[in-house]
């Protein structure tokens, strides 16, 4: 069934309340206040049964310019507008503002009522009516009927009711969502309730029993009853006027401006990339970090204008721009927003959002005001490879995709389906879904190309470079898990070779100069002929009267060859020197079970500096272990 909410405005004590009463019964100014000063202050709220059955809620908003951000609240999720212009006053400054509001955020429904026509004769209201003309060109309401009425004696009253039949049989159906959202206008308690809130349900649907989430608080509470136009329901749906009664909730953690949605399903930011509109009407221009009032859904927030490509936004001019809040907001992309002057206080402009959880940009960037251009007008395709792109090492999230592109779960699979077959994206987690752009691989791999071949260059006897090594060259944010990912597909296309956590090109090969293997023979020549008492490394390196440095990296390489071993810091010998040794040893052992430090001396005829190494050795190796003095052969 579709569902309408209709909108009042207008300037203050043009009859807006009063007319609400005589269409619906609803007296909507409740408090006692508001009785008194005969002015409404807070949001008020109605519904209707419409003539072809179709059942709307009403939102009455204050006249008052005081009261603006109230007014602003209130048209967050109106479908049509009834513009009321007192026939006594015509068009008045709130008027305009409201207008203004109204078309920023994005309302493209709507009529005029011009009401207290008991109170002039026909000639003044047809004056009136030709100015109205004049008030409304160029906007939506251009071509808008002007409806006369009069709530005192019910003149006009029905026509109304049929002009509003009319436009909500002819208002489109809200497109599918899959995120549940309810920007909260009030918050009061009822006894023997608790707590509960009241909202326009944006978008999505939402049931009696689910957990849902408060944002920006990321509060989790569970839904104990719902309520439509006063009636209770097991579900509500986009475009009604919701009650929702919390289980377990104060009333002091939930205010107008939050957003009840389902748990982790909206992202907050302090950020908010839009396409920010100044009006003409404004006298002078918004500059660069200016400070202003930022208005979406029901909240408002100080935050900083930030033009990206500009110093300045004259009034007519539209420029895309980053909003820093004061405070975290929970939007949505393409969610519309109205900004205001600090002091005095007027409506400057609005648009609508194209990031809600964007990363901070710098100033003047091609590339960024190109990519926040291009995501004013991008098809769906080109939404997610843009942030895609934009996330680059940190990874586009599946959940947060609802968020940046406004897509259904449905839609967002298909769209998803169609990238991935087209290998334009890469699904790099497949248990969380996330997702990197084909040009982020392309520029990880030629990174790591790049600098392999340095490495090599200038580490020639070196087998590959350490995976950890090669992992700080890069950005934090590049996780171990994505790391390993890109490094595997890279293995898998055979660019590269991985072996004992070292990583090397595919064609990389250890090869000797001449003088290397000179050093090379010597080495193993020295090792051979010392047998178990062979030079600590630096005695080779005077003895030989060769490089330390490169006679180092021959030594290592000859260690990865298998050709030398390593004992400890220092201290090499020849492979055949130790694996002679250790035959020798375990026959020792299974002749006599156990061998102390003086017989393993005899056995070598070598000297304490050598034998406790050479011990220590074997039992690192596990071929024995030690109990107390002695060694015994470590069961295989």
């Amino acid at each position: 069934m579709k569902q309408i909410i209709l909108g009042t405005a207008g300037h203050i004590d043009h009859g807006k309340t009063s007319l609400i009463k005589a269409i619906s019964g609803y007296d909507t100014d409740r408090l006692k206040e508001e009785k008194q000063r005969g002015i409404t202050i807070e949001l008020g709220f109605a519904a209707l049964d419409l003539p072809s059955g179709i059942h709307i809620g009403i939102v009455d908003v204050p006249g008052h310019e005081k009261f603006i951000k109230n007014m602003v609240a209130g048209a967050t999720g109106i479908d049509v507008v009834a513009m009321i212009i007192a026939a006594d006053e015509g068009v008045m400054p709130q008027t305009r503002e409201h207008l203004e509001i109204c078309t920023l955020l994005g309302i493209q429904y709507g009529f005029i009522v011009l009401t207290k026509i008991d109170m002039v004769d026909n000639e003044w209201a047809e004056l009136v009516q030709e100015d109205l003309h004049e008030f409304v060109e160029g906007t939506f309401l251009e071509n808008a009927p002007v409806i006369p009425v009069s709530s005192v004696t019910g003149e006009g009253i029905p026509e109304f009711i049929q002009t509003l039949d009319r436009f909500c049989a002819n208002i489109k159906v809200k497109k599918p969502s899959g995120l549940f959202r309810l920007p909260v206008d009030r918050v009061f308690t009822m006894k023997g309730f608790g707590t509960v809130i009241t909202g326009t349900l944006i978008s999505g649907s939402i049931s009696v029993g689910e957990t849902v989430m408060i944002y920006p608080g990321d509060i989790k509470s569970k839904i104990r009853g719902l309520q439509v136009h006063d009636q209770q329901v097991n579900t509500a749906e986009a475009g009604m006027r919701t009650a929702i009664n919390f289980q377990g909730i104060e009333k002091a953690t939930v205010n107008r401006g939050d957003v009840i949605a389902r748990v982790d399903t909206l992202k907050n930011s302090y950020m908010i990339d839009a396409e920010l509109h100044l009006l003409e009407s404004n006298i002078r221009p918004v500059k660069s970090r200016d400070r202003v009032r930022l208005h979406t859904g029901t909240s408002e927030f100080p935050c900083n204008v930030i033009l990206l490509d500009r110093e300045s936004l004259e009034p007519g001019e539209t420029a895309v721009v980053q909003l820093r809040l004061d405070a975290p907001v929970a939007c949505v992309k393409d969610d519309r927003f109205v900004v205001r002057s600090y002091s005095p206080v007027r409506t400057l402009g609005g648009g609508r959002i194209l990031n809600p959880i964007p990363n901070k940009h710098k100033r003047f960037k091609e590339e960024t005001n190109a990519d926040l251009q291009a995501l004013a007008n991008a098809d769906e395709e080109t939404l997610i490879l843009l942030h895609a792109k934009d996330a680059g090492y940190a990874e586009i999230t599946y959940s947060d995709l609802p968020v940046v592109t406004n897509l259904s779960g449905k839609q967002l699979d298909k769209y998803l389906q169609l990238l991935l077959s087209k290998q334009v994206i890469i699904q790099t987690d497949k248990e969380n879904k996330r997702y990197i752009h084909k040009n982020t691989y392309e520029t990880f791999k030629l990174k790591v190309l790049e600098l392999l071949g340095l490495y090599h260059s200038k580490n020639p006897l070196k087998s590959g470079m350490p995976k950890g090594e090669l992992k700080s060259k890069f950005p934090p944010i590049l996780s171990d898990k994505l790391f390993n990912h890109l490094l595997n597909t890279m293995i898998k296309t055979d660019d590269i070779v991985l072996l004992e956590n070292n990583v090397r090109l595919a064609g990389h090969k250890v090869t000797l100069k001449a003088d290397q293997s000179d050093i090379k023979e010597k080495i193993i020549e020295t090792y051979l002929t010392s047998g178990l008492q062979p030079p600590y490394f630096k005695e080779l390196t005077d003895e030989l009267k060769i490089d330390p440095k490169e006679s180092k990296n021959v030594l290592m390489l000859l260690v990865k060859e298998g050709s030398i071993v390593k004992v400890k810091e220092e201290l090499f010998f020849h492979a055949d020197i130790i694996q002679e040794l250790e035959k020798r040893l375990v026959a020792f052992l299974k002749s006599n079970s156990e061998i102390n430090t003086p017989q393993f001396k005899e056995m070598t005829g070598a000297s304490r500096k050598y034998t406790i190494p050479l011990l220590e050795f074997f039992d690192d190796e596990n071929v024995t272990i030690r109990v107390g003095d002695i060694r015994q052969l470590r069961k295989q």
